[in-house]
């Protein structure tokens, strides 16, 4: 909704949104540095997938194609539960004031518990800048064996590996952008929501769970395919249990440190 403009006084007591004290100080900790680096990395990412893609598409046949969907069911599956991973990791451990990975890839987590609609307001470099950063040597690497070796031999021994592979970069990269989508209600292509409706990409309402406080389950933000399942096992519950009883450490306590922050 419309944003509107508080006193400091008033904004300081926010309860979230982009008035809340933590969040008006995560999103200043923005640096040029930082969107230097999502820059080169959107450039470099996209440069590396059309150059893979090309190279695909001119070895594919027929006969791969049950691998190839394959590969794309096997791609968007992992890529889901590596979004939970890494999501659940940067929500519940870490802290902003860790050198480099702090302020770097923490701060949009605790910003965005606190303002969950900023996302929505952040251009595609902000929103994808750090998914490509992490798909970087994986295309680097289907580059380097698409010049290194012959057609031949990649049709042969490669061609199905490298489509799963590939696929999983797709998801992987675009994943912080379908994540993006699950926050916007006006304005999205009807294809996004065909796609959200179909539940192919991750549904808006089915996001909405894991926005209740405490921000402790359904971590998926690819597909959203593996949250039940792994909800129902309790699969981030024990593993924040084992890390807790290994290390002393508790779960979530610098995200609720920014969510409590009034001034």
């Amino acid at each position: 909704g419309q944003q509107l403009e508080l006193d400091e006084d008033d904004a300081a007591y926010c309860r979230w949104g982009a008035q809340h004290a933590g969040a008006r100080e995560l999103a200043a900790l923005y640096s040029p540095g930082k969107r230097f680096q999502e820059w080169c990395c959107v450039v470099l990412c996209f440069s590396l997938i059309a150059h893979n893609l090309v190279h695909l598409l001119l070895l594919a046949r027929w006969e791969h194609m049950p691998l190839v969907i394959l590969g794309v069911v096997a791609g968007a599956l992992i890529a889901d539960f590596l979004s939970g991973l890494v999501h659940w990791g940067a929500d519940t451990w870490g802290s902003v004031e860790l050198p480099v990975v702090g302020k770097a890839f923490i701060r949009p987590f605790r910003e965005h518990h606190i303002d969950p609609t900023a996302i929505t307001r952040h251009d595609f470099i902000e929103t994808n800048g750090d998914n490509c950063l992490v798909t970087l040597l994986p295309l680097l690497n289907m580059a380097y064996k698409f010049r290194a070796r012959s057609p031949e031999a990649l049709e042969q021994l490669y061609y199905p590996w490298e489509c799963f592979v590939f696929c999983l970069i797709i998801f992987g990269t675009f994943t912080n952008q379908i994540h993006k989508w699950s926050h916007t209600y006006f304005g999205l292509p009807r294809w996004v929501t065909l796609l959200q409706d179909w539940h192919v990409i991750l549904p808006r309402k089915h996001h909405r769970i894991h926005h209740v406080s405490p921000h402790e389950t359904y971590f998926c933000i690819t597909t959203g395919w593996l949250n039940y399942p792994l909800e129902k096992i309790g699969f981030w519950r024990r593993l924040e249990d084992l890390i807790q009883g290994l290390t002393g450490e508790k779960p979530r306590a610098d995200d609720m440190k920014w969510a409590q922050k009034i001034k």
